[in-house]
């Protein structure tokens, strides 16, 4: 009987879980479809690197621009439905957390969206334009780019939305860190080895015959590993604080017990 109840509860939650993914990605599909109408000008921002140094934009298939203002939709839909795909993986996790832990939950979802959307935003503003600009120019007077829309867009995509994931690192150490389950002193040892996954990963998103542009993304990412560093110290620093203003407080009640225990036996 009890397994049973376990198979039908388990049932029930691949049942919740499969709603979740229906509503994110029937959410994600509305909102790429409401995006369509400022499709042109996000596209005339993302190309803006391109224009600015002088060059064009050109497409070599029929449906090449169809399908690239399909892409960018989609990406636009995604960031738009993160609220509402982040809602429903909340309503799904929260009913499984104390109360304590659902206003921490709670916290977490809000920051990681701005914290997401945030990193796209300097993914192009800080790396890809200045990245894209430099590209262009690495050819020098004696070649001149063609750049086709459909491979400009996917390079565009396949460099901004790591960097939304990337930023994601120190609100992550963060719990980790109140969880007891990531210490400063393990991050700091490993710090040989997050740079070198830096630029092996910077390398690997941005595949670029220049060295510039992967170092380009990977700064960002090493500087983010120092930044959780500091995370991770500053939560310990509190955690000491607090053990030591409880040790404080234990010492200050056994001494009054003392004192009024010798008042008790001296009356």
């Amino acid at each position: 009987m009890a397994s049973k109840n376990k198979e039908m509860a388990m049932i029930e939650h691949l049942e919740e879980l499969r709603w979740v993914l229906i509503i994110s990605i029937a959410a994600t599909f509305i909102m790429a479809i409401a995006c369509w109408v400022i499709n042109d000008q996000v596209l005339q921002i993302l190309l803006e690197p391109v224009f600015t140094s002088g060059n064009e934009v050109v497409y070599i298939s029929i449906l090449e621009a169809l399908m690239t203002k399909i892409k960018v939709s989609f990406f636009l839909g995604f960031l738009t439905a993160l609220p509402v795909i982040l809602w429903q993986f909340w309503r799904f996790i929260i009913p499984a957390l104390r109360k304590m832990e659902k206003i921490y939950f709670t916290i977490f979802v809000i920051i990681s969206y701005i914290f997401f959307v945030s990193g796209v935003l300097f993914g192009f503003y800080a790396v890809f334009r200045v990245a894209v600009k430099y590209l262009l120019h690495f050819g020098g007077a004696e070649l001149i780019p063609m750049l086709t829309i459909g491979n400009y867009i996917s390079f565009a995509i396949t460099f901004l939305l790591p960097f939304g994931f990337i930023f994601e690192l120190p609100l992550g150490v963060y719990f980790l860190a109140k969880l007891d389950l990531l210490s400063c002193k393990f991050l700091v040892r490993k710090r040989k080895m997050a740079l070198l996954l830096s630029v092996v990963t910077g390398a690997v998103l941005v595949p670029s015959p220049d060295i510039i542009t992967p170092l380009m993304m990977a700064a960002p990412m090493y500087f983010l590993y120092e930044l959780s560093v500091g995370i991770v110290r500053f939560v310990e620093w509190g955690k000491r604080r607090k053990a030591g203003k409880q040790k404080g407080w234990e010492w200050l009640n056994i001494a009054l017990h003392g004192i009024l225990s010798r008042r008790k036996k001296t009356g």
